[in-house]
């Protein structure tokens, strides 16, 4: 109950905080830049799928050694990728909302359920060490292009005192008993005989040794790591096509500045939904860095909700028609089960 309330708090103060940018840069000003672009702003929606197909590529890599026959296939991941992206930017859920819907699809296929869950904990723990490595890189950049470390020292501050939390996650999974203890706490909360408490201690022996191994693989690592930073990367590129659109050109280098910490900022404010106002704060700020207008930086968050939108709404859409084939099938197995008795 506490999260759901500071979701709706923080929504509705980054709802706030939007409308307050907005109107001050002046509503007129934002869509003449806007109007520059025309229709062409809409290639970037169907043009979105590539960086989420390296991404399911890299999931691909991490779910190799527990799906061998690859049942998984390419196709089939990167649906769940554009799903789980979906689902985390335009859901008022925080952004473990995605995870969990990607675990449940996976299961579409004959894997089990600590093998796809095991998956997505690794995909999410490497996405955080890329995140970190994406972060450096623009931090990097920002020094060499603008010459002022006072903003990048900052940056570089905090980057540094949160570094230890990947590492600590990283060799608590790889060496704890993470899911034994939640079994644990499940047992003592709900109780032997509830549900949820059985699912949990079947799993927890599995989903624990399932993590070991992974964590001990580095090849699958290696790749995963390598796939998701080329989706990062392209990111980088879809803002420096999109400026490029709104006739405000800048460097490819100077993209990947602001494409890498303004999604820090955002994954640091993930309880946020959908990172509302967060994203168009960043962009000023860190767009300001290079003379970019704030008008034309609140333009260019406008496009990436539009992309958003465009490519989230069928995601969302296929998804409950999934869901909804999923329950017609039940409902006919259980009034043919009824039928026989």
């Amino acid at each position: 109950m506490k999260a759901k309330l500071l979701a709706i708090v923080a929504g509705l103060l980054g709802l706030g905080l939007a409308i307050w940018l907005i109107l001050h840069e002046g509503v007129h000003d934002i869509l003449v830049v806007l109007e520059v672009s025309g229709w062409s702003v809409f290639w970037l929606i169907p043009l979105h799928i590539v960086p989420v197909a390296l991404d399911a590529r890299g999931w691909q890599a991490l779910l190799r050694p527990f799906d061998p026959q690859r049942r998984a296939t390419f196709p089939f991941l990167t649906w769940i990728a554009a799903v789980r992206e979906a689902v985390d930017r335009l859901l008022p859920v925080a952004s473990v909302g995605g995870q969990l819907v990607g675990i449940r699809l996976l299961l579409l296929r004959p894997l089990t359920a600590a093998a796809a869950t095991t998956s997505v904990l690794v995909d999410v723990l490497l996405n955080i060490v890329n995140r970190y490595v994406f972060t450096a890189i623009g931090l990097a950049l920002l020094i060499i292009l603008v010459h002022d470390t006072r903003v990048a020292n900052g940056l570089i501050g905090g980057l540094v005192v949160t570094l230890p939390m990947p590492i600590v996650l990283y060799f608590a999974l790889r060496n704890g008993r993470l899911f034994d203890r939640v079994k644990g706490v499940a047992l003592r909360f709900l109780g032997d005989n509830h549900r949820l408490s059985a699912v949990i201690a079947d799993s927890a022996a599995e989903l624990d040794a399932n993590l070991h191994a992974l964590l001990r693989m580095p090849k699958p690592l290696a790749v995963a790591l390598g796939w998701q930073l080329a989706g990062m990367v392209l990111g980088g590129i879809e803002t420096w096509v999109a400026l490029w659109l709104l006739r405000s050109p800048v460097s490819i280098w100077e993209a990947l500045v602001l494409e890498s910490l303004a999604a820090i900022v955002r994954d640091v404010a993930f309880f946020v939904p959908s990172g509302i106002g967060v994203q168009e704060a960043s962009f000023v700020g860190f767009g300001s860095l290079f003379g970019l207008p704030a008008d034309v930086t609140m333009a260019l968050s406008l496009v990436k909700r539009l992309r958003d939108v465009g490519f989230g709404i069928p995601a969302l859409l296929s998804w409950q028609w999934v869901e909804a084939r999923r329950l017609r099938a039940r409902a006919r197995a259980d009034a043919a089960d009824s039928t026989r008795v």
